[in-house]
């Protein structure tokens, strides 16, 4: 339901079928905000040409407000995609409405959807960084040393 203050919604951008498998995967956490998210992806063969006509056909059929908000998350910052989709974006005037990052992983995406909501566009993007910042790391197998299950005493 759209209040006066509009919608927030999150748009990843992606090469290849990235954003789209993000998308695929997110509609097991958070499904009923899928709505909300959308996956636009410069497939492979494709022109940058061929993707902002996309992206164009993609901005012409939504129903986007003055008030609406938007979080973009790219695979890379300065890549093909960002730029063609954000150079539409910005021709419609909604750059100034949004909030893009860059770097995106699982992580990343998943705090921003559940945020759509809860949060203004910057407190999602400072959340999202921070989580996804969070989730890299190297998997450490735990250790079977009996001395270890002693220091928990």
């Amino acid at each position: 339901m759209r209040g006066a203050t509009g919608m927030k919604y999150l748009i990843m951008v992606s090469h290849g079928r990235f954003a789209e498998g993000v998308k695929t995967s997110l509609e097991m956490f958070a499904g009923d905000a899928n709505d909300r998210v959308f996956a636009l992806c410069l497939h492979n063969g494709k022109s940058a040409d061929d993707f902002k006509k996309e992206v164009e056909a993609f901005l012409d059929k939504q129903n986007f407000n003055d008030n609406d908000e938007f979080v973009v998350l790219a695979d890379i910052i300065g890549g093909s995609p960002l730029t063609t989709f954000l150079n539409v974006f910005s021709e419609r005037g909604y750059m100034d409405r949004a909030v893009v990052l860059g770097g995106m992983n699982f992580t990343m995406a998943l705090t921003a959807t559940v945020s759509l909501d809860a949060m203004d566009k910057d407190a999602i993007a400072k959340q999202a960084l921070s989580e996804a910042k969070t989730a890299i790391q190297q998997y450490q197998l735990p250790s079977n040393d009996a001395s270890d299950d002693d220091d928990d005493i």
